[in-house]
């Protein structure tokens, strides 16, 4: 069957298509997955760059989508003809989170779904959305969980909250979807004012360009009536943090999602200090968590924003259109 295999030190121009074994019959606890679809992530990008360096050889991406073809012995979660969608974390499935690396994460410390088919332990995924195509669920494992992670089950997001999502990426966009679908009000960021027309066409109640408007957080707070957002989806980092805690209310929750502008940086804590706001990190969810989402993506009628997919073999140019940063949601593969 066809594969991915990404050779060291990394880059676009190590990504190789090859062939590999097939997986064989699942075992007890097992199933196996005929893989339809994977989507992009900037994780992904730094394991196939090389700018977080894995084993050689590695078959990347973290996100799988597809059928099962047959399961093993004791799993009853599944039946054949399945739509499953994969978790990020395998061995966390509820609870606090029990990791805090990538050891066990598809695509990064063990191989991932850039491939046509995979034997897993049923633990390894839920089923998708129900009428959702393969592409469309691939797009739950990191970015949608993220975003319910961060505004739901972290910040306790109801009805009449301010959100700010920060450009348009795949978080960012299902940030802005679930928050609407729960009647809060969002306001976003973008360097592109056709992108902030875009947004505003999804329902953003305020938009603002942070490549003109260099304090864009205090605009942001002047949107909301001086109040501040309730929520902040920090997907930037440390160049954006400073404007991020001038955006959010006194008490705020802030989830720290993304490294977009760099791993490390000054964080302005006395401003934080005096505004009593919380700053959580977080990377994706559990096993638990996906099941409750996959059942809010059925109750709410959300569909995520695909901007391109892109097949298997063109991998690397998927890659390059991520890069280029001119997508609107998620890029995603088809296998």
């Amino acid at each position: 069957m066809k594969a991915i295999r990404v050779a060291k030190p990394g880059g676009l121009d190590k990504l190789t298509l090859v062939d590999i074994d097939a997986p064989g019959t699942p075992g007890p606890g097992q199933i196996k997955v005929r893989l339809k679809a994977s989507s992009l992530n900037f994780h992904d990008f730094g394991v196939v760059s090389g700018n977080m360096p894995t084993e050689d050889g590695r078959i990347p991406m973290s996100d799988g989508a597809g059928v099962v073809e047959a399961v093993g012995d004791g799993v009853t979660a599944f039946a054949t003809g399945d739509h499953v969608v994969s978790v990020f974390f395998p061995q966390w499935q509820d609870g606090p989170p029990p990791v805090a690396d990538f050891s066990g994460t598809p695509g990064d410390g063990i191989d991932g779904y850039a491939r046509e088919a995979v034997l897993a332990a049923a633990s390894a995924f839920t089923k998708a959305p129900d009428g959702w195509s393969h592409e469309e669920a691939a797009t739950i494992t990191t970015a949608g969980l993220t975003a319910w992670r961060a505004l739901v089950v972290d910040g306790g997001l109801k009805a009449g909250d301010d959100v700010l999502v920060l450009g348009t990426g795949g978080v960012s966009i299902y940030a802005l979807q679930i928050a609407r679908a729960m009647g809060a009000r969002v306001f976003a960021t973008s360097s592109s004012d056709e992108k902030l027309a875009r947004l505003t066409e999804m329902g953003a109640a305020g938009v603002v360009n942070y490549k003109t408007d260099e304090n864009w957080g205090a605009t942001i707070a002047e949107m909301t009536g001086g109040r501040g957002v309730d929520h902040v989806v920090e997907v930037g980092g440390p160049a954006t943090l400073s404007n991020s805690i001038d955006a959010c209310r006194i008490g705020g929750h802030m989830a720290l999602i993304g490294v977009l502008t760099g791993r490390s940086g000054e964080v302005a804590t006395a401003k934080m200090m005096a505004k009593h706001q919380k700053l959580q990190g977080l990377i994706v969810g559990s096993h638990a968590h996906q099941r409750d989402f996959v059942r809010a993506l059925e109750t709410t009628g959300i569909k995520p924003v695909i901007d391109r997919s892109f097949p298997l073999d063109r991998i690397a140019d998927a890659f390059q259109h991520e890069a280029d940063g001119a997508h609107f949601g998620k890029i995603t593969l088809s296998i």
